[in-house]
């Protein structure tokens, strides 16, 4: 039994380890149980519960990040932006890459395609390709 305190009691009667959870305003919750021995400790059961849902949820939603550029960005722009998304790719989040056309930038979608490829040949090493779309230029990158 592991008390309130996160000291080991050792083998414990469960009839006194209820009377300490009651006489501390606590419960007595079974952690594992073990082939041998089961162990308990004694605990805020629904601060316990709180913060595994807390957890769930953090855990359960997907991350994307977003990097939107025009088409003539500058060297310095560049590296800046891929060295943030090598950063969220080592964390675990998802970057959406997105390319901006204005105006007569328009007649330049192959040059705008091709920045799209040289962002994912640069961050070939910490992410795939989740999906790639020239079309409406945007390419989502996951970690590996």
């Amino acid at each position: 039994m592991i008390d309130h305190e996160n000291n080991n009691r050792g083998l414990t009667n469960t009839n006194e380890a209820l009377e300490l959870a009651e006489s501390l305003e606590l419960d007595l919750v079974l952690v594992s149980e073990g082939k041998d021995v089961p162990v308990a400790k004694i605990l805020n059961y629904g601060k316990l519960q709180y913060q595994k849902k807390k957890r769930q949820a953090q855990s359960a939603r997907p991350v994307v990040k977003e990097v939107r550029f025009g088409l003539n960005i500058g060297v310095a722009d560049y590296k800046l932006r891929i060295d943030q998304a090598i950063s969220w790719l080592g964390k675990g989040d998802s970057v959406k890459f997105a390319v901006r056309l204005r105006g007569r930038e328009h007649q330049y979608r192959e040059q705008a395609g091709e920045l799209l490829d040289r962002v994912v040949t640069d961050l070939k090493s910490v992410g795939k390709v989740q999906s790639l779309d020239k079309r409406s230029l945007i390419a989502l990158i996951i970690p590996a």
